[in-house]
C-alpha cells in the first residue's frame, strides 16, 4: 500500500522530503513587493500548508489580503547532490511565483492545482538553500474559481473562510537527468486492457525502455517493456479475460469491491534502471443506459453525500493526512456509496482513500461569480488542469464544470453563458471519453449526461408528490423549479438523461451551547435533537423510494462553519449514530432505540 503521507499518490518515488512546517512569513497588502530582496523584514512565521487564516497555520488572521510572502531555507540530503531536483506545490491561492536562491524558477496561476519546477539550475554549492514564495489573491476578485470563499470580510449564508496563499503540501524530489514526468491510465472493460500513457523528460529521453509490470495482489498481470519514442509511451496493456461473470467481478473496481491494480514502472538505459515510480489503476466503467447509471455495465444506484471538505482549525486543508482517510471512512460508515465533492477540488490523497477503500467521486469547479472573457478563460484553464491532475483515479466518476448556474447567469436569454456551459461539457468529453459530465448541476440544463435537481422541501409527503410513479415525465420537465428556475433550456429537452436529486435535505440542527446557535442556519432549522433524527430519516426514505432517480446527494457531510446541516458536526462528531444513518441510505430496517 502506497504511504498516505505521500501528496501524489499515483505517481510515487521513493526519494523525496517534504517542505511542510515553519516557514517565515509576511503579508504585502499593498503589492509593494516584486522581489525576495525587496521584502524588508519577515515578522511572522507560519506552519505551512495551513493558509494564514486558519488557526493551525499559526497566523489566524482573517481579515483582507492582496498577496503574502513565504520562505525558509532547507538543507539536501547528502547522498541527493548531483540529482536533479524537483519542487512540486499541491496547490496555491491564487497565483503564485518561486524563487530559489533569488532565482525565479517558476510562476502559476490557479488555486487548485498543483505545479512544478525542475530547479536544479538555481541550486548553490553545500546543502542550504532558500525558497522564497509571493502568493497573490484579490479577496474581491469574483473574475477567478473561488468556490465557496466570501468575498465579505466575515463569512455568510453558504460562503466561508477565505484560503489565501499555500494550502496544499510543498515537497521535493530527486530524479536522475532523464525520468518520467507523468503517466495516465484508461480502462477500457469492452476490450479488457488498460491504456497506459506516460511522458520522460531530461536529457537523453530517446534510447530509453519502459518496464511496466502489473498486479492484483499476488497475481501478476502483465510485465511489458516500450520503447521511449519523442518522449512518449502511448500502448494498450492486454489483460488475460478471466471468463464468467463471477471471476471477471473479482477483477472489477466499485465500492462495493474496490479491487486495485498495482502498477511498477521502471525507466531503464543500457539495462540499468534510471527512474521508478509506484502507481496504480483499476478496471471499470461508468456509463447510462435506458435512462439509468451503470457501473460496469450494470445498473447502478448512486447514494451521494454532499462534502465541503472543511475543517474549523484548517479550512480547505486537512490537519493531517489521517484526516482525508477518516472522512471516507465516514461517508461509508453512513452508508454512502460516493460523495459530490462540492465546489472544492480535493487533495489527492482523499482520492487515494476513496479509490482504496471504495467510493465514488463527483469533481465540481469551483465557480467564478462573474461572466467575463477573463473568468472563462480562468476556468478553462484551471479545468484542464484538474481534469489532467485526476483523471487516473477510479473514484472520479463525473466531472461537473458549473454549479447551478453560478458565473454563467441568465442562461435562458443570454447565449454567450449558455455556449460557455456548452463548450465545456464538450471540451470536458473531448478530454475524458471514459466519465460522464454534468454540465451545470441543479437547473437549467442544455449539454449533459445527466440531469441534476437541487431540492430542498424537506417535506416528505411533498417529496412523494413532485417525484411519484404518478408523474408524467414531459409534466415533470415542464415544470417551474426553485426561484422560477426551469430544469431544461429551451431548446435541450430530456433525451433520456438519468435523474439524478443532486441536492436535497439540508436540515440543521445545533446544540444548544454552540456558540453558532443564534446564527447558525440550515435549509430547515431543527433545534430537538429527536426530531431531527426522525426528519433525516422521513426525507431520506422519501427520496431513496422515489423510482424516479438514479441516485440522490444529501446535503450535507458535516457542519461547514455557519451552515448547521451536516449529518456530523464541523469536529465529525455524528449527531446520529452512524449505523442508523446508514440504515436510512441503505433502505434497511431501522428500529427505535
Amino acid at each position: 500500500m502506497i504511504d498516505s503521507n505521500y501528496p501524489r499518490p499515483q505517481l510515487r518515488r521513493s526519494s523525496w522530503m517534504s517542505l511542510d512546517g515553519p516557514w517565515r512569513f509576511r503579508f504585502d497588502n499593498d503589492m509593494k513587493f516584486r522581489t525576495p530582496q525587496d521584502v524588508p523584514d519577515w515578522p511572522l512565521n507560519i506552519n505551512v500548508p495551513f493558509a494564514p487564516e486558519s488557526a493551525l497555520s499559526g497566523v489566524g488572521d482573517t481579515g483582507f489580503h492582496q498577496a503574502c510572502w513565504y520562505e525558509r531555507e532547507f538543507d539536501l540530503p547528502d547522498d541527493r547532490r548531483g540529482s536533479r531536483v524537483l519542487v512540486n506545490f499541491g496547490a496555491v491561492d491564487w497565483q503564485a511565483r518561486v524563487w530559489v536562491n533569488g532565482q525565479k524558477v517558476v510562476e502559476h496561476q490557479g488555486g487548485h492545482t498543483p505545479f512544478n519546477a525542475d530547479i536544479t539550475f538555481a541550486l548553490v554549492p553545500g546543502t542550504r538553500q532558500r525558497i522564497t514564495v509571493w502568493a497573490e489573491d484579490d479577496p474581491h476578485d469574483l473574475e477567478k474559481p473561488r468556490g465557496k470563499q466570501d468575498w465579505r470580510l466575515d463569512p455568510h449564508s453558504i460562503w466561508y473562510p477565505r484560503t489565501t496563499g499555500i494550502w496544499q503540501t510543498v515537497w521535493l524530489e530527486f530524479v536522475s537527468d532523464t525520468y518520467i514526468r507523468n503517466i495516465r491510465w484508461t480502462p477500457n472493460l469492452e476490450r479488457w486492457d488498460i491504456a497506459f500513457e506516460a511522458s520522460v523528460v531530461g536529457s537523453e529521453p530517446e534510447g530509453t525502455l519502459m518496464v511496466v509490470r502489473l498486479h492484483c495482489g499476488n497475481r501478476l498481470m502483465a510485465e511489458d517493456t516500450y520503447q521511449v519514442i519523442g518522449g512518449e509511451v502511448h500502448r494498450r496493456v492486454g489483460l488475460s479475460d478471466p471468463g464468467i461473470d463471477d471471476f471477471r467481478n473479482e477483477m472489477l473496481w466499485s465500492p462495493e469491491r474496490p479491487t486495485l491494480i498495482d502498477a511498477e514502472i521502471k525507466l531503464l538505459r543500457d539495462g540499468k534502471i534510471i527512474d521508478e515510480v509506484i502507481s496504480y489503476t483499476a478496471l471499470r466503467s461508468i456509463g447510462v443506459q435506458s435512462e439509468r447509471l451503470t457501473l460496469n455495465g450494470r445498473p447502478y444506484n448512486l447514494r451521494l453525500v454532499l462534502d465541503q471538505g472543511y475543517w474549523p482549525e484548517s479550512l480547505m486543508t486537512a490537519p493531517n493526512p489521517e484526516a482525508l482517510r477518516r472522512d471516507v471512512e465516514l461517508a461509508k460508515a453512513m452508508g454512502f456509496n460516493g460523495v459530490r465533492k462540492h465546489q472544492k477540488i480535493e487533495d489527492q490523497r482523499y482520492l487515494y482513500w476513496a479509490d482504496v477503500l471504495g467510493l465514488v467521486v463527483f469533481s465540481e469547479m469551483p465557480s467564478a461569480y462573474r461572466f467575463t472573457q477573463k473568468a472563462i478563460s480562468r476556468l478553462l484553464q484551471e479545468w484542464v488542469e484538474v481534469i489532467a491532475r485526476d483523471i487516473s483515479h477510479p473514484c472520479v466518476v463525473i466531472w461537473v464544470p458549473f454549479n447551478e448556474s453560478w458565473g454563467v447567469p441568465d442562461l435562458p436569454t443570454l447565449s454567450a453563458p449558455r455556449d460557455a456551459v456548452q463548450a465545456f461539457y464538450h471540451l470536458t468529453r473531448s478530454l475524458d471519453q471514459t466519465r460522464l459530465v454534468i454540465g451545470n448541476d441543479g437547473w437549467e440544463s442544455s449539454a449533459t449526461d445527466i440531469i441534476g435537481i437541487h431540492d430542498y422541501d424537506s417535506d416528505p409527503h411533498h417529496i412523494r408528490v413532485r417525484y411519484g410513479p404518478e408523474v408524467r415525465l414531459q409534466e415533470f420537465f415542464d415544470r417551474r423549479w426553485s426561484g422560477g428556475r426551469i430544469l431544461t433550456l429551451d431548446g435541450h429537452p430530456h433525451r433520456g438523461q438519468p435523474v439524478l436529486l443532486s441536492e436535497f435535505g439540508g436540515v440543521a440542527y445545533i446544540r444548544p451551547d454552540d456558540e453558532r446557535f443564534e446564527q447558525g442556519w440550515g435549509y430547515e432549522r431543527i433545534d430537538d435533537p429527536e426530531e431531527f433524527r426522525r426528519r433525516v430519516h422521513v426525507i431520506i426514505e422519501a427520496v431513496r423510494c422515489t423510482a424516479m432517480f438514479s441516485g440522490f446527494c444529501y446535503t450535507q457531510f458535516a457542519d461547514t462553519f455557519q451552515e448547521a446541516n451536516g449529518l456530523l458536526f464541523a469536529d465529525r462528531t455524528p449527531k446520529i449514530p452512524l449505523e442508523e444513518i446508514a440504515n436510512a441510505v441503505r433502505g434497511e430496517p431501522h428500529v427505535q432505540p
